[in-house]
C-alpha cells in the first residue's frame, strides 16, 4: 500500500500543497499523519523501524508526535511539521495539538495552510473543540475543508451514523460563511480511504482523502498579493567600501535591479541597485524568498520599515494607528478593553491599547455575542486596537504576512494572543510629532516657587464606583483647603470632557486615555503649587498606576483615596439612574454591572461614606495631606 514516488519530469515543479489538521484531542490525527507517511512510501526506514513493536505493528501516532511530553501523554502538544509527495504535488503538513490548551498552536499551525483536515471520532462526533478549530482554520483564510470521520471500523462502518456526523458537520460549515467541505468516512488506523479505497465502505462513492488532496483546485493569488511588501529586518553595511544593505523576507511581490521602491513610513524614494537571494542564477526575488538589496541611495531606514513599489501610489498600504482585528486569546488571565500590550506585525513591534471589544465566539454555536466584557482563555473576538505608532498593515484577506500580528505580555514576554486584521485605519493625531520635543522644565526652581507662595502642591485622587460619593468628598476637600489658605482645583470628570478630553468617547480605550491626559494635568498642577483634586472612576489598577507614575516621575506627592462604597449602596442612590439602565441592558460597559472595577490593594486612604460624613472625609483627607 504505497503511493509511486517518481520523480517529475525534468523542468516540471511539483506543486506545494500546505495541510494543517484540526479537532479534538484523541480524534485521531497523529495516527491519520502516520498513515499518510506510511502509506505514501514517505518514512525513512529506521524511523519506521523505531516505532514497530515485535509483532511489525507500527504505532502510527508516535511517527508524528515527536516531543517525549507527547510519547507520555498520549496527546499533541506542539506543532509537528511532516512533508510527503506524490508525483503530482508536494506536501507540507501541520500537526495541530487538539487539546484546548493548546489552541495556540493551532493558530500557528493553521496560518500558512492552503487546506484544513478536521478530524471527528465517529463516536463522539462534532465536538466544542472541532467547532473551535474549524473557525480557527476559517478565520486564517483556509477555504477547503475535508472533514474525515475517523475511527469509523469501531462503528461497525455503519452508514446511518457516518450521515448523521456528516449533517452535524454541514451544518458547522454552513456557519463559516463560504467554506469549501468534503466529508470521506476513514479508520486511519487500517488504512480505510486514506489513501487506498476501502472495500468496507461500499455506500461510499467519493474520493480518499489523498485523491481529495491530490485533486484540490488552489484559488489563485489575491491581486493584492502581486504587491510589493518587504519589511526589512536588519540594516548592514558588510564592508567600508561596501553600501548599505536593507534585509528581510519578501511578504509579497517580487524584486528586481531597476525597480523603482518607496520606504515607508517616511515615504522616501529610490531604486534597486542590486539584489541578494544567495541564489546565483536568480535575477528576480519572489515572495517568501530572503532578500538582501542596495539602493541608489543611503536613505534612513530601519528594522520595521517597510518597502514598497514606487509606481503605484494608489495602492499603497495603510500607515495604520488603529486595527480592527480578530483575535485569539492564548492564556488564562483574560483580555479587557483598556489593557496594554505590546503587538508585532512582520518585523515591527509597537505598543497597543485595547479600545473595545466588539464580539466573542460561542464555541458551541459558532454565533457572535455582542458586547463582551473580557475574553477568556482560547476566546476568539473582535477587537479593536490602538497602537502607540504607525504600523504598515494590509487587510489579513489581501496579504497572510503584513494583515496578521501577535500580542506580547511586555511584562513575561509571552505570547498571549494572536489576531488577523479586518480594516486597518489611520488615526489624525490632534498634535503634531513629539519626537523632536524635549521637556522643559520651569524657570523658577519649584522649591522657590514652594517657598515664596508658601505652599506645596500635591495630587489627591479619588476613585470608587460611580455614584460612590467621589465628587462629594472630593469637593468638601476642595472646600476645607480654600478655606485654610491653601490653593486647590478639583478636576470634574464631565467638566474635563468639554475641554481636554472632548475629542474622546466613553470605550473603554478612550476611557484610559482620559486618565493619562489628567494624570499629565495634575502633575503640572502639582509642580505650581496646586493641590490637584482629580475626581474619576478610573477602575483599572493600570490606569490609575499611570497616573501615579506620573507625578512620581516628577517627585510628587501623590494620595490615592478609595471611596470604598459597596455596589448595593451605589445602587440605591443611583442619582443619574445609571445603574437602572445598565441592568435594563440600556447602558453597555458600565463600571461595576457588566465592567469591571478593580479597588485599590493599598490606596492611602480607603474611605466608607456610609461611616463617614463628606466633612469628616475631608478633614481626614487634609491631615493626610499636610503630615
Amino acid at each position: 500500500m504505497t503511493a509511486a514516488k517518481a520523480l517529475p519530469p525534468k523542468g516540471i515543479t511539483r506543486q506545494l500543497l500546505r495541510i494543517a489538521t484540526a479537532g479534538s484531542v484523541d480524534d485521531g490525527k497523529s495516527t491519520l499523519i502516520g498513515r499518510l507517511l506510511h502509506d505514501t512510501d514517505s518514512l525513512p526506514l529506521d524511523h519506521l523501524q523505531a516505532v514497530t513493536d515485535e509483532e511489525g505493528i507500527a504505532d502510527l501516532a508516535a511517527l508524528s508526535d515527536g516531543l517525549r511530553a507527547e510519547r507520555e501523554q498520549g496527546i499533541t502538544i506542539d506543532v509537528a511539521y511532516r512533508f510527503f509527495s506524490t508525483e503530482t504535488r508536494s506536501y507540507i503538513l501541520a500537526d495541530t495539538p487538539g487539546h484546548e490548551r493548546y489552541t495556540r498552536n493551532m493558530f500557528t499551525g493553521a496560518s500558512n495552510a492552503h487546506v484544513a483536515i478536521l478530524l471527528v471520532d465517529a463516536r463522539a462526533g462534532v465536538l466544542r473543540q472541532t467547532r473551535r478549530h474549524a473557525r480557527i482554520a476559517n478565520l486564517l483564510g483556509i477555504k477547503h475543508f475535508v472533514a474525515t470521520v475517523n475511527k469509523i471500523d469501531l462503528i461497525d462502518f455503519d452508514q446511518a451514523r457516518f450521515t448523521e456526523v456528516s449533517d452535524e458537520l454541514r451544518q458547522t460549515a454552513a456557519r463559516l460563511g463560504d467554506a469549501d467541505v468534503t466529508v470521506i468516512p476513514i479508520a486511519a488506523k487500517h488504512g480505510d480511504n486514506v489513501v487506498q479505497r476501502s472495500e468496507r465502505t461500499p455506500w461510499y462513492g467519493g474520493p480518499t482523502l489523498l485523491e481529495y488532496l491530490e485533486g484540490v483546485e488552489l484559488a489563485a493569488p489575491h491581486p493584492e498579493a502581486a504587491r510589493l511588501r518587504l519589511p526589512v529586518q536588519w540594516v548592514s553595511r558588510p564592508s567600508a567600501d561596501m553600501r548599505r544593505r536593507y534585509t528581510g523576507r519578501l511578504a509579497a511581490g517580487t524584486l528586481s535591479v531597476g525597480d523603482p521602491v518607496v520606504s515607508l513610513p517616511a515615504g522616501t524614494s529610490s531604486t534597486v541597485t542590486a539584489v541578494d537571494t544567495l541564489d546565483d542564477d536568480r535575477t528576480t526575488a519572489v515572495a517568501p524568498l530572503s532578500v538582501s538589496i542596495e539602493l541608489a541611495d543611503d536613505i534612513d531606514v530601519g528594522r520595521g520599515d517597510v518597502f514598497v513599489s514606487g509606481v503605484d501610489d494608489a495602492v499603497a498600504p495603510v500607515l495604520a494607528r488603529e486595527l480592527d482585528a480578530t483575535v485569539c486569546w492564548f492564556i488564562d488571565t483574560p483580555l479587557r478593553a483598556g489593557d496594554r500590550l505590546a503587538l508585532k506585525q512582520t518585523t515591527k513591534s509597537v505598543r497597543a491599547t485595547v479600545q473595545e471589544l466588539h464580539t466573542r465566539l460561542d464555541p458551541e454555536t459558532l454565533d457572535e455575542l455582542d458586547g463582551p466584557v473580557e475574553l477568556a482563555l482560547n476566546d476568539i473576538g473582535t477587537v479593536t486596537l490602538r497602537t502607540s505608532s504607525v504600523i504598515i498593515a494590509d487587510p489579513y484577506v489581501d496579504n497572510r504576512d503584513s494583515g496578521a500580528f501577535i500580542l506580547i505580555d511586555e511584562t513575561t514576554n509571552d505570547t498571549v494572543g494572536a489576531g488577523t486584521i479586518v480594516e486597518a485605519r489611520e488615526v489624525k493625531p490632534g498634535t503634531h510629532s513629539r519626537t523632536d520635543i524635549r521637556w522643559h522644565p520651569s524657570a523658577l526652581d519649584r522649591s522657590h516657587r514652594w517657598q515664596a507662595t508658601g505652599q506645596p502642591g500635591a495630587t489627591i485622587w479619588f476613585t470608587g464606583l460611580p455614584a460612590s460619593g467621589k465628587s462629594t468628598v472630593a469637593v468638601a476637600v476642595e472646600r476645607a483647603l480654600v478655606e485654610s489658605g491653601r490653593v486647590a482645583y478639583l478636576l470634574d470628570g464631565d467638566n474635563l470632557r468639554h475641554g481636554l478630553s472632548d475629542d474622546l468617547g466613553f470605550s473603554p480605550g478612550d476611557r484610559t486615555e482620559n486618565i493619562r491626559r489628567v494624570g499629565h494635568l495634575t502633575r503640572l498642577l502639582a509642580d505650581a503649587g496646586v493641590v490637584a483634586l482629580a475626581s474619576l472612576v478610573s477602575p483599572l489598577k493600570s490606569d490609575r498606576e499611570t497616573a501615579r507614575a506620573l507625578n512620581d516621575a516628577a517627585k510628587l506627592p501623590f494620595i490615592e483615596v478609595h471611596v470604598a462604597t459597596s455596589l448595593e449602596e451605589c445602587e440605591k442612590r443611583d442619582p443619574k439612574g445609571l445603574y437602572k439602565k445598565a441592568r435594563a441592558g440600556q447602558l453597555k460597559n458600565f463600571t461595576g454591572i457588566d465592567s469591571p472595577y478593580e479597588a485599590p490593594l493599598r490606596p492611602e486612604i480607603r474611605i466608607e461614606t456610609s461611616k463617614l460624613t463628606p466633612e469628616q472625609s475631608a478633614e481626614l483627607i487634609v491631615e493626610t495631606l499636610i503630615k
